[in-house]
């Protein structure tokens, strides 16, 4: 009877997500209180229960993702992405400038959205493949491919953050493990690129364009990276003084790291970080700016509250039993969280929802497979997100930003974007369960 309630709960959010086209937040919901109902609990107890887990989930991270979108919106805004970019595309040489747009994507969709940074930087490849005669779509698939690793792998992009929240685990080890995944498959996509990019012919009858938005001389490469880096080192101080051994000591260092490596004092660092971006801006259209990154932020909060809603009634019931796991290994468990996450992605298309969503069906079996460490917790997370990014198709919006923007029809795009994600997310579980070996 549980097992059928989980089917056909996780089938009514496929469906009404796909073909009704509702929001996540009403289907998540939706399940969660039709999944009390058939398991027969009260309706007290289903209301308290949702309650409960919408408010656990958002404690931790509901001002991380408002902090994080916000940052995101003022790099975006005052052309910083663009001054990241260009830093590193400098940095690494226009002989090696596939890789350095990749790289380049990579670091920009960990705070900013892989669709938003895709337009922006998009204009940069037409240009950069005149100067050097390499095919433009290998830059495309290159930066499609680089932004979207990090999109799933690093917070404090919504994904991760709200699976840490959801699987209880360390947001500082799953950055400092998320960013040891997230390149190398980052890197899979540059080399696909390489491989695929000069096979692909672009949609000659169809020109897209977009503006190319004028850097700002007043904005700096240091003070371009500043919001971005400073609450990444700070998580990760936090995690390496919190480790059992205490390598930093005990002392004042510890309790300032502790204080200043929490997700939420390092994120607001990072804010006023970004506010420096935009001294120069006038003051209404730096109100609008923050009203737009809570507008973003308000949706992806409600989503990670209503799918952990979801994750507190599953946890009522003994998954475990019922699908008779009991003899999984922590190998197992691990790919039990990658599979069912990529066919939640493949089906829906979205990796948030893919994210949220098979965290709070994993959530009850970590102590079943036995992943119940902190390291253990962060690779179940970055599971998941491997899942999550397996595949990118048609059903994913992202999917049609990359083919719009890089001029190329759906064919060109199946067989140089999707394809390039279902790489990516293979390479990114075989190191995870690598690293479940190795630590």
């Amino acid at each position: 009877m549980e097992l059928l309630v989980i089917g056909v709960v996780v089938i009514f959010i496929i469906v009404a997500t796909v073909k009704f086209k509702m929001h996540p937040i009403f289907s998540l919901t939706i399940a969660a209180i039709a999944s009390g109902f058939m398991l027969g609990l009260a309706p007290q107890e289903i209301m308290s229960t949702l309650g409960e887990g919408f408010g656990k989930t958002l404690s931790s991270i509901g001002l991380v993702i408002a902090f994080g979108t916000v940052i995101g919106i003022y790099l975006e805004k005052t052309g910083s992405t663009q001054v990241l970019a260009n830093s590193i595309l400098k940095l690494i040489g226009l002989k090696r400038s596939p890789l350095a747009i990749n790289l380049a994507g990579f670091v920009i969709s960990i705070p900013v959205y892989c669709d938003s940074g895709f337009i922006i930087l998009s204009s940069l490849n037409k240009a950069i493949s005149k100067k050097t005669g390499i095919p433009a779509l290998v830059f495309a698939i290159a930066l499609a491919t680089g932004l979207y690793s990090a999109h799933v792998f690093v917070p404090p992009t919504p994904g991760p953050l709200a699976a840490a929240a959801i699987l209880g685990a360390d947001l500082g080890l799953v950055l400092v493990l998320g960013l040891a995944v997230a390149i190398p498959v980052s890197l899979t996509g540059y080399v696909w690129a390489r491989f695929i990019g000069k096979t692909l012919t672009e949609n000659e009858e169809i020109e897209v364009t977009e503006e190319t938005e004028t850097l700002p001389s007043s904005v700096k490469p240091y003070q371009a990276f500043l919001p971005l880096l400073a609450p990444i080192v700070l998580i990760a101080l936090k995690s390496v003084a919190d480790y059992p051994t205490h390598p930093l000591g005990e002392g004042m260092l510890f309790q300032v790291l502790g204080f200043l490596g929490s997700p939420i004092i390092a994120l607001l660092i990072g804010v006023f970080f970004a506010f420096v971006l935009a001294k120069k801006s006038p003051s209404e259209e730096k109100q609008g700016w923050v009203a737009e990154a809570f507008k973003q932020a308000g949706a992806i909060v409600l989503i990670t509250g209503a799918g952990g809603a979801f994750g507190a009634i599953l946890r009522t019931i003994d998954i475990a039993s019922v699908i008779n796991l009991e003899s999984s290994t922590g190998l197992g468990g691990l790919l039990i969280a990658f599979v069912i996450a990529a066919v939640l992605k493949t089906a829906q298309g979205s990796s948030t929802v893919a994210i949220i969503t098979t965290s709070a069906i994993i959530a009850p079996l970590l102590e079943t497979f036995g992943l119940l460490s902190l390291t253990d917790k962060a690779l179940v997370v970055l599971a998941v997100g491997a899942g999550a990014m397996t595949v990118s198709h048609i059903n994913d919006s992202y999917f049609w930003v990359v083919s719009q923007f890089s001029n190329i029809n759906v064919k060109m795009a199946l067989r140089g974007h999707t394809l390039g994600t279902l790489f990516q997310g293979i390479v990114g579980i075989s190191i995870i369960l690598l690293l479940y070996l190795v630590l």
